[in-house]
């Protein structure tokens, strides 16, 4: 321990090449591999350390240092492109507040000489977009090439990929200079971000083999610009957005300013962030600055600053370039979204629909301008995947309004073998069977009536217009139902009484005399529309139908097996075994119970093998509004009998059933020659009346 506390700092020379070796493991791992392993925020100190170190030792300075070059390699399968005019990087803002743009002004300002009593700088500030910087060439209008900066030197040939961006025009208008380089950012939104991460588990779920998630949208953007074969880059979303140009032959007329080489290249056809301002003088770009961190969250897609750079193309030449970086430009950074934080323990989490997901509980981290203590790992597939374990040194990302997510795990900080993440059998809040259905990511809990985790949600499925409808009985209500312990399960629905409903928030007497008499109501439904309140998974109302049809009654629906329920019209194997285990669950069944003995009642029959069907393989189409009937009246009527009810009159439609204030549908049928008939007319078709008529 004393040994420790004594032992010396190791000497400059020593953490300058520890450092070197470093940033170049970790640049390879990002830029050619577009695999980091560490944050953005922790390669960032480690670079500043090493500038420091060079700093105050001159003599150290190397020529392969990462301080005197553009980070990125080329990879071997993809051509190298010399770039004409360099594509170097800018230097970064390290203070993240406001008062870093003042300092930038500042520096310029001492640059040019200027007094405080002359006028403010002229700026163009812009977003420091999260992509893969873009050089696009092309010539006669026409592109001919797509380079990445790699080293800013020289580049790689990804025009085969970059044609599959439908952002980037491949002709330009007649107008333009005969060479024209476009400098841009190829990026990909946080949406299809997650679209595409979802796509992946799903991938690897159904056992895919070589499939992996994306650490982030950059990552995912680059992966996909610098694929061998195209046909996958085009399969993910990307995007562009210009903002600069390299070189150019043949202009007429150069613009005079930054901003008016960007309006060119919007002229020209291509994409230019919108939020891009000029900006006079150092308040106006602290006020960029705090605007878009406040809008920072809500942009569709990941920004880690923004970038201001002085306006006037003559200034920035007088000002030039210092080493590796422009002295006119600067990236203003904000809070990093990605960070370096450990795994306390992880915990199983029940969503409104059952969907149980394993969450990190994290050592508190600051990232993305919040305090982060947990993150979430998805499903047990992608927490094994990514090798999670308690005590982990982890990388946590948060971007917009993303729930925080473990990224990536750094093994090497690993200590001892902790035993890998194993989704427990049962669900933590109920005691139901914790399932995973064949070919899917996520497991599931089964108890979904009696489940407290998904109360809420099955009260609302259960009350809709499409299941035994509940009217007025809406989200608000539900919630205050729920949350002030009137309702725990749905069979305490139909025990609310006046005085209960009236003493809640915002309920006046005669909301509270509608809602006791939409219960009431509701305890007259259809079987079909019994089954598929239930919320049982995969089963909707088309399916809900189909089993009322065919055993005609709910006990036998609830005693069949699995082979039995396969015999159901459009009942596969994972909608069976659904079925099944949720009838299995002593909860769901003392739920049904409960709600029978509280006096839900529904007509039932033999079941399609013993009731006649007179209009089976007959096709109608409703339109107006009936005497006696509702639409849906009508439709479950129909459909008993064993007809198809379409949404629109064609050559195929047997019968139209019109009734008051019939519109189009009507006027289609008399046009074709479909027998039209009236609400009479179709039940005496049937031969029957509606439920409880």
């Amino acid at each position: 321990m004393t040994e420790d506390l004594f032992a010396q700092a190791p000497a400059p020379d020593e953490r300058a090449a520890e450092l070197r070796a470093q940033l170049h493991h970790h640049a390879h791992r990002y830029y050619t591999l577009d695999d980091p392993e560490i944050p953005d925020a922790e390669y960032d100190r480690l670079f500043r350390e090493l500038q420091a170190i060079e700093a105050e030792h001159p003599e150290l300075l190397t020529p392969d240092s990462p301080t005197q070059r553009v980070g990125g390699a080329i990879l071997k399968e993809l051509e190298p492109v010399r770039h004409a005019v360099p594509m170097l990087s800018i230097r970064t803002e390290t203070d993240t507040e406001a008062s870093g743009a003042a300092a930038f002004d500042a520096r310029v300002r001492r640059e040019l000489k200027l007094a405080d009593s002359d006028p403010p700088v002229d700026y163009l500030a812009e977003l420091k977009f999260d992509g893969l910087a873009m050089s696009l060439r092309y010539e006669q209008g026409v592109l001919v090439r797509a380079a990445t900066r790699g080293d800013g030197e020289t580049g790689e040939d990804v025009t085969h990929n970059v044609r599959t961006i439908g952002q980037i025009p491949l002709r330009l208008p007649s107008d333009v200079p005969h060479v024209l380089e476009v400098r841009g950012e190829v990026y990909m939104r946080r949406d299809q971000f997650e679209s595409l991460n979802e796509r992946q588990r799903e991938k690897i779920a159904g056992g895919a083999k070589g499939e992996k998630t994306f650490v982030n949208p950059r990552n995912a953007a680059a992966g996909a610009v610098r694929q061998l074969d195209s046909r996958i880059a085009s399969e993910r979303p990307l995007s562009f957005f210009a903002y600069s140009w390299g070189e150019v032959e043949g202009d007429a007329q150069p613009p005079a300013t930054q901003f008016d080489s960007l309006m060119r290249l919007k002229a020209w056809g291509f994409p230019v962030a919108e939020q891009t301002t000029r900006c006079r003088g150092a308040d106006e770009l602290i006020a960029f600055h705090r605007r878009i961190g406040e809008l920072r969250d809500t942009l569709p897609f990941d920004i880690d600053g923004v970038v201001y750079k002085v306006d006037s193309l003559a200034l920035q030449k007088q000002i030039g370039f210092v080493t590796r970086e422009p002295r006119w430009a600067v990236a203003h950074k904000y809070p990093a979204q990605e960070q370096l934080t450990t795994v306390q323990a992880i915990d199983v989490q029940v969503g409104r629909t059952g969907k149980l997901t394993p969450v990190a509980k994290l050592a508190p981290v600051f990232v993305g301008g919040v305090t982060v203590t947990n993150a979430t790992l998805h499903n047990e597939l992608e927490a094994r995947r990514k090798d999670v374990r308690v005590g982990d040194t982890v990388v946590v990302r948060r971007a917009g309004d993303v729930i925080p997510e473990v990224v990536s795990v750094l093994v090497d900080k690993r200590v001892g073998n902790p035993p890998l993440f194993t989704m427990p059998a049962h669900c933590p809040v109920c005691g139901s069977d914790a399932v995973r259905e064949e070919g899917e990511a996520d497991h599931r809990c089964t108890g979904g009536l009696f489940c407290a985790a998904q109360r809420k949600q099955a009260i609302l499925h259960f009350a809709q217009r499409r299941a035994v409808e509940i009217e007025g009985l809406g989200d608000k209500l539900v919630e205050q139902l729920v949350d002030s312990g009137l309702i725990k399960t749905l069979p305490d629905l139909y025990k609310l009484g006046l005085t209960a409903l009236a003493g809640l928030d915002r309920m006046a007497e005669k909301s509270a005399n509608n809602i006791v008499a939409a219960l009431d109501k509701s305890r007259h439904t259809t079987l079909p529309r019994f089954l598929f309140g239930l919320g049982i998974r995969h089963v909707g109302e088309a399916t809900a139908k189909d089993l009322a049809r065919h055993f005609g009654n709910l006990d036998r629906i609830m005693a069949a097996s699995v082979d039995e329920l396969l015999q159901v019209n459009d009942v596969g194997p994972v909608v069976a075994q659904s079925i099944r285990t949720f009838f299995e669950q002593p909860h769901n069944r003392e739920v049904v119970e409960q709600l029978r003995a509280a006096g839900v009642t529904w007509s039932e029959n033999a079941g399609e093998q013993n009731t006649p069907q007179p209009l089976l393989g007959k096709t109608f189409v409703l339109t107006g509004t009936f005497p006696t009937l509702s639409r849906d009246q009508a439709k479950d009527l129909l459909e008993a009998a064993g007809a198809k009810v379409a949404g629109s009159v064609s050559k195929k439609t047997d019968y139209v059933v019109a009734g008051a204030e019939a519109g189009s549908k009507l006027e289609k049928a008399l046009t074709l020659g479909v027998p039209v008939l009236d609400e009479a007319g179709m039940l005496a078709m049937l031969g029957g009346t509606p439920p409880g008529g």
